[in-house]
């Protein structure tokens, strides 16, 4: 009984020393019915190296068509081997992979330049290559492997498929079940790659401006990673040096306090 209460002292001594913690969003927000500002911070993805692309092309030939149309997903429900053995002749038959130099190794045409270029931009470049072949052809291309990492204090951390191809940061946390309460939200690292740069940055998600910033769309492959508060590295540390001096230093009070009261 003594050691439960002495322990109990202990760990409320630790939680009156951890920092408060805002956990409301945008808190800065002010509170009115309606509350709106212009979009510009909204940008279309590019083309990436080791992005998975479904490109299918359609004209008025048929038959034509066919030989273009090489690296269409198979339809739902197709059962595809992802064996080692077979894995080479799958990957084209699902999608066209960009290399590391932006290219993709297209039916007829061989080797199209398409990474830094939108997905609009692609479609009218790969458009005016096909037009020698076929009449008046429409291109349309996909992203197969768009995707963004949620981990560290969230519920459940995951890496998540994107079929829109758009999502912002607070859709992202939602679909990692939000932050845990020991969760940073004043300092959310996000980290991105693209043309060969790794660029990693900071963001206050108490802050109304984070509306405005440049990492509030994600893009793919990013990873959001939200770090634990002091409190939680506290909990988890392995350490246990620190909980006994502070539960020795709580047990000589308790048995101060016990002689003079």
């Amino acid at each position: 009984m003594k050691f439960n209460l002495i322990y109990l002292f202990a760990l409320l001594f630790i939680s009156s020393c951890g920092p408060t913690r805002n956990l409301a969003y945008f808190s800065d927000l002010q509170e009115q019915a309606v509350y709106k500002e212009e979009v510009t911070n909204a940008t279309e993805p590019k083309i990436q190296a080791d992005d998975l692309l479904s490109i299918s092309v359609t004209s008025l030939n048929p038959e034509a068509n066919a030989v273009f149309n090489k690296g269409v997903i198979p339809p739902a429900g197709t059962i595809t081997d992802f064996s080692a053995s077979n894995r080479a002749t799958n990957i084209h038959s699902e999608g066209y992979l960009v290399d590391k130099n932006g290219n993709i190794e297209f039916p007829v045409l061989g080797k199209v330049a398409i990474g830094g270029l939108t997905k609009e931009e692609a479609k009218a470049k790969l458009a005016a290559a096909l037009d020698e072949y076929l009449k008046d052809p429409i291109v349309n291309i996909r992203y197969l492997n768009y995707r963004v990492t949620v981990i560290g204090e969230v519920s459940r951390p995951s890496t998540f498929t994107i079929p829109s191809e758009k999502i912002n940061i607070l859709e992202a946390l939602g679909m990692a079940g939000d932050m845990t309460a020991f969760g940073k939200r004043e300092n959310v690292l996000i980290i991105r790659e693209g043309n060969g740069e790794r660029t990693m940055a900071r963001v206050n998600l108490n802050n109304k401006e984070m509306l405005n910033s440049p990492y509030f769309y994600l893009q793919q492959n990013d990873v959001v990673y939200v770090e634990p508060d002091r409190m939680k590295q506290v909990q988890a540390s392995t350490n246990t040096r620190t909980l006994s001096i502070i539960t020795a230093v709580t047990s000589l009070a308790i048995v101060v306090a016990s002689r003079l009261f």
